[in-house]
């Protein structure tokens, strides 16, 4: 039992905390804003409501206005699976007046854009009009995307209406009123309704409805853009070629997906759906993917958007199925046939109107896009509804729901989704755990357990760095030391269930073994380096082996960098961030090497001086290795297997130990040992290790000798 709460207080010590956490973000952030940010003539906030996460605007002593942030209302994650927080100030008459992004944690943002950039764009949501947006359904005004940010700029921008819309109808501004209020017939669904019997029925009566445009229609909407460029580039097929012909039906309701998908595919998306959840099917063909490829870099299929009223759905790839075939017949053959998953806790009703929202695009320069969107309307054919008396529900305030309840209900929907990730770095979690207590058996035979060790770091490259992005970094760290100050949130902790669970990981591993289990075993960046060494190996590139002076002089430096870089996150978290990218790990593991060119030149020259020294960057200039060593004197255990000739008279391990930790007096260096095992191979090899050749010698000669008896197989084995 001491041991395990030794184990918890080690890991909340070590843990990711992304956010200095409170009760509400607004809390967070509203004291180090300036209200002439968001309201230029105001003169300060009043106190944070206390049945509402919203704050007053006051001009002299009067309230012009409402603050907020957008997270505290609904899950405002991008790429990153993070929260991305934004202060917003709407006034009386629901006119957004100012908006500020306050924290972000994306990566995209990064390629090659400008902060500034992204910050300007947020902040000319000034002027939006939500009562327009509320009828409209949140498509009033037009999304000025950043090429290469698409995705994040689209969150951000249904982040600001759907939140606005939620404060402005909860404080009454411009007329709006709760839904709870909203008077209206309510349906539901009718499990008698009869589907149409063939395709041209369907689309007659409404049950597949059709979006098709052609090459004029396109470049049509092109041409009013406002960047001539848009105009200039015009699609040169023939005017009547398809650009996309895409339909749409609500294949949740029982009679469609029967008829539309067969009794056996149906069979197989019931099974798919959770209780609440629903399923749209979307097929297409023509010039134009609606599918595009963004879900494969990102997971986010950011060509389509469902609407309905202030409600959007962006489906990512763990909501999206290949349809094979369509059951209906007279179907026409489509180019892409997908089955998208709405979740039950978006407020999606499949009774009401919604529209699918296609986003096209057309290249204006290298890198540079400008876009247009087009409305795929939908409404569920009234013979598939029944209407029912609304019963009477209690429909809690959206100021019930504060920010930790909020990332409750985040964290908890990103780790359900995240369900094959976890089971996958479980397992190999489970298989390294048992490599390391049955080591002595695991590398009994050298060239398997080569193979495995390569095997196991190609899995730790591309799976858990270029898949899942589940890096490691120092930044960590300092957060949690920042956190520590401001106060430490679990909830925030558990945003990203890899990280977590890595974490939790490191910190049972140096009461263990040290950090070698991770640095060794279980960092992508650190994989990347010893698998390009290998190659460089097998092309007979040389290895240096530094002088043991100058290797030991060397050793130091990131330790420094750490300290440096703690101390300065002590003084400013954002600026230690910054230093930190002394850390390649953004660079090649997280955005691929798709980055501003002295970022890559940078990681790759790391990668280059690794062909040479193996593991160069690990040896001698990672802080986050740095941060592991200290604690890691700490260990219950010595793994580790050393004869009494080692290091006097032997210095074979010394010699081969990858990283140079074996000290030539034959200790191991735990503050520099990457638990590689290379040493307990040859501690078990009959053909290097001297002491066991001695030994395998004597047992022969006994064996020779008159009445000796012969050797056991496994009689060197100490």
């Amino acid at each position: 039992m001491k041991l395990f709460r030794l184990v918890m207080l080690l890991c909340a010590s070590l843990c990711l905390a992304y956010s200095a956490s409170a009760a509400s973000v607004l809390q967070q952030y509203l004291p180090a804003a300036k209200v002439s940010d968001l309201v230029p003539d105001a003169d300060g906030f009043g106190p944070i409501r206390a049945d509402l996460a919203a704050a007053p605007v006051l001009k002299g002593g009067e309230t012009v206005g409402w603050v907020f942030a957008t997270s505290d209302f609904v899950g405002t994650t991008g790429y990153s699976g993070k929260p991305i927080h934004t202060l917003v100030a709407v006034g009386l008459d629901a006119k957004i007046i100012g908006v500020k992004l306050v924290k972000h944690s994306e990566p995209i943002v990064l390629i090659g854009i400008p902060e500034a950039k992204v910050k300007g764009l947020v902040s000319a949501y000034a002027g939006l009009d939500l009562v327009a947006e509320a009828k409209s359904g949140g498509t009033a005004h037009d999304v000025d995307i950043i090429s290469g940010a698409t995705v994040t700029v689209m969150v951000i921008d249904d982040s600001i209406v759907r939140s606005g819309l939620k404060v402005a109808r909860a404080l009454g501004l411009g007329g709006l009123t709760p839904e709870s209020e909203q008077a209206g017939t309510r349906f539901t669904l009718d499990a008698q309704a009869i589907a149409p019997a063939d395709w041209m029925e369907a689309e007659g009566d409404g049950t597949i409805r059709r979006l098709s445009l052609d090459v004029a229609q396109v470049n049509a909407a092109f041409a009013e853009h406002a960047d001539a460029r848009a105009r200039e580039r015009a699609l040169t097929e023939p005017p009547e070629t398809t650009f996309i012909d895409m339909h749409a039906a609500l294949v949740s309701v029982p009679a469609i997906g029967k008829a539309l998908l067969g009794p056996a595919e149906e069979a197989n998306l019931t099974a798919w759906l959770k209780d609440g959840e629903s399923a749209i099917a979307i097929v297409g063909r023509g010039l134009y993917s609606f599918k595009g490829s963004g879900y494969v870099r990102g997971g986010i299929f950011d060509r389509i958007v469902l609407i309905q009223d202030d409600v959007s759905v962006r489906f990512r790839d763990r909501d999206h199925r290949r349809l094979g075939d369509i059951a209906l017949s007279g179907a026409p053959d489509f180019t892409e046939m997908d089955l998208f998953r709405i979740p039950a806790n978006v407020g999606f009703d499949p009774a009401k109107p919604f529209r699918i929202q296609l986003l096209a695009h057309r290249e204006v320069g290298p890198i540079e896009k400008v876009f247009h969107t087009f409305d795929l309307g939908y409404q569920l054919p009234q013979k598939y509804l029944k209407p029912v008396a609304a019963p009477p529900v209690e429909v809690a305030a959206v100021a019930d729901r504060d920010e930790g309840s909020a990332q409750a209900d985040l964290w908890k929907r990103i780790w359900r989704e995240k369900t094959l990730e976890i089971a996958v770095l479980g397992t190999m979690l489970f298989v390294l755990t048992a490599v390391f207590f049955f080591q002595t058996y695991a590398v009994r035979n050298a060239r398997a357990f080569y193979i495995f060790r390569i095997a196991f770091l190609t899995v730790t490259l591309v799976f858990l760095g270029w898949y899942a992005n589940a890096q490691l970094s120092v930044v960590n760290l300092m957060a949690l030391f920042g956190s520590l100050v401001t106060g430490f949130s679990w909830q925030a902790f558990l945003l990203d269930p890899l990280t977590f669970i890595l974490w939790f990981s490191v910190a049972a591993a140096l009461l263990f073994w040290g950090r070698g289990a991770y640095c060794g075993w279980l960092c992508p960046f650190g994989a990347l380096q010893e698998l390009t060494n290998q190659v460089a190996r097998k092309l007979h590139i040389p290895q240096w082996t530094l002088p043991w002076g100058l290797h030991e002089r060397l050793w130091p430096l990131k330790y420094m960098i750490f300290l440096g870089l703690f101390g300065v996150s002590l003084m400013s978290v954002e600026q230690a961030e910054h230093l930190a990218e002394i850390e390649p790990f953004k660079t090649a593991i997280i955005l691929k090497f798709i980055r501003a060119w002295p970022f890559v030149a940078y990681a790759v020259a790391l990668l280059v001086a690794g062909l040479f020294v193996e593991r160069f960057y690990c040896r001698y200039l990672c802080p986050l290795g740095a941060a592991l060593a200290i604690p890691a004197r700490i260990r219950m255990f010595d793994w580790l297997k050393r004869y009494h000739e080692c290091g006097n008279p032997c210095q074979t391990c010394s010699n081969q130990c990858p990283v140079q930790a074996i000290h030539k007096t034959g200790e191991i260096n735990p503050n520099e040992c990457i638990n590689c095992l290379h040493c307990q191979v040859l501690y078990q090899s009959e053909t290097v290790c001297p002491v066991v050749i001695k030994k395998m010698k004597s047992r022969a000669r006994l064996a020779a000798s008159p009445g000796g008896a012969p050797p056991h197989p496994t009689a060197a084995k100490v």
